[in-house]
């Protein structure tokens, strides 16, 4: 038995270069890196040298402020360098590969048999636990804390977003021991959100409350999922799991190693033939990439168009990330670009373009910004887009001035900076919303606790 839910607000962005339903194998990059930028809150203390062997799950580096929390090598190799920046923080634990990956055995286990407990040190052991994150402060989820309860959203609606469904295909007995296991670190339920496609394995998933989800993105957001089943109030938690994590916990139990492995989208227009990859984490973008562009100045991505971060071709795929998105870079001024009802492969929200006389048109859109910084005035156009119980200017004002009381009066506690990234999108003031959002987290993080 299932419950629907329904999004109406929200902005549909429909891009070139969506990637095809097919699988393909990376070439395995010679370096993998470890960052722990891509672990907010995170302060590294390293557990190996430079010309150190690991193998696979062997620790790499813990959390200083809890140590039970592990940060594992996803294949097996020698460790080249240990990248550090301003204050010497570490940016990237470089790891020269192996031909082949030997892994550290955890152990085989069944965790329908397993108290909560064994579930947890299971995950501590492995490195699995980072593939937990926490609502509120979308952080790393407390070792201490027991959530009220566990969503995974299997649905996707972010523009050129990986399929969920197709990036689990072949791993369905992984998908439902990882289930198993997450079920018991909670007294809650688990909630399992999908789009409701016939004849998929998800709906047949047990131990869940199964939600269909519909609508425009950000109904794919776990956040606006939260906000309809079960909302955060003050001092509760619930933990997010993304699901081709769960199956890599799932793996962890069926098979007694860590699984890095990953499907990931190589998507946008900039891509010659955009597919999906069975790659590893922590690969060289270079390595993922190459030969597979369009010639032109493009802009990687690792991740969404919406909420990805800049990369380099020197940098990794991001820890969190299940895709790859290259587009024209928009390094250029257009004069009177504000003139409307000008440009055929111009996407508008306010109809200042043509763009809403074909809502089914795909656009190749570049990463100009079509103007700068402006006032922070009130349109109403940021209400439409956020399908929340919140008013996110209210909000955002609240947190750009640093008003503790407001913002918790205002629902700080139930979003995290990927729900203003349409905001950011169609917001004429052009302010990086998901910026503020994440400064203002953190402000709580340190004041609240």
């Amino acid at each position: 038995m299932s419950t629907d839910i329904r999004i109406k607000k929200g902005l549909s962005i429909k891009l070139k270069g969506a990637a095809a339903l097919q699988l393909s194998a990376s070439v395995r990059s010679k370096i993998f890196a470890l960052d722990p930028p891509d672990f907010h809150g995170t302060t590294p203390k390293m557990e190996v040298k430079v010309g150190d062997k690991v193998k696979v799950g062997d620790v790499i580096f813990h959390n200083k402020t809890d140590e039970q929390i592990k940060f594992v090598s996803p294949v097996s190799g020698e460790i080249k360098e240990i990248q550090r920046g301003a204050k010497r923080r570490i940016l990237s634990v470089k790891i020269t590969a192996d031909a082949k990956d030997s892994f550290k055995d955890f152990g085989t286990k069944t965790p329908s048999n397993l108290a909560g407990p064994q579930v947890k040190e299971a995950l501590l052991e492995s490195g699995c636990w980072p593939m937990i994150k926490q609502r509120p402060y979308d952080v790393i989820a407390k070792t201490e804390d027991e959530p009220k309860s566990i969503f995974v959203s299997a649905v996707s609606t972010a523009p050129l977003g990986a399929s969920h469904e197709f990036a689990l295909q072949g791993r369905e007995k992984e998908f439902q021991a990882g289930i198993d296991a997450l079920s018991k670190l909670t007294k809650g339920k688990v909630h399992l959100s999908v789009q409701g496609i016939a004849g998929s394995f998800l709906n047949d998933i047990q131990g869940v409350v199964l939600h269909k989800v519909s609508g425009k993105h950000p109904a794919g957001n776990v956040g606006v999922q939260i906000a309809n089943v079960d909302p955060i109030n003050a001092g509760e938690k619930v933990w997010c799991v993304h699901p081709q994590d769960v199956a890599s916990i799932g793996s962890l139990f069926l098979t007694g190693q860590y699984d890095p492995s990953r499907v990931i989208a190589l998507a946008g227009s900039q891509v010659e033939n955009p597919e999906y990859y069975s790659v590893i984490r922590g690969a060289m973008i270079e390595d993922l990439v190459v030969g597979k562009l369009k010639e032109g100045k493009n802009r990687l991505i690792s991740g969404d168009p919406l909420t990805g971060t800049s990369v380099k071709r020197k940098n990794a795929l991001g820890f969190y990330h299940d895709s790859i998105t290259v587009l024209p870079e928009g390094d250029y001024y257009t004069f009177f670009g504000w003139v409307p009802f000008t440009g055929n492969n111009k996407f508008s929200v306010s109809r200042t373009f043509l763009s809403w006389l074909a809502p089914n048109k795909e656009y190749e859109l570049d990463t100009n910004m079509n103007g700068e910084e402006r006032a922070f005035v009130i349109t109403g156009e940021m209400e439409k887009v956020f399908p929340m119980d919140i008013y996110p200017m209210q909000l955002l004002k609240a947190t750009m001035i640093g008003d503790i009381e407001k913002m918790e009066n205002l629902g700080i506690y139930e979003v995290a900076p990927e729900d203003f990234a349409l905001i950011d999108f169609i917001s004429s003031s052009k302010i990086e919303a998901q910026d503020i959002i994440r400064k203002g987290l953190d402000l709580m993080i340190k004041e609240v606790g």
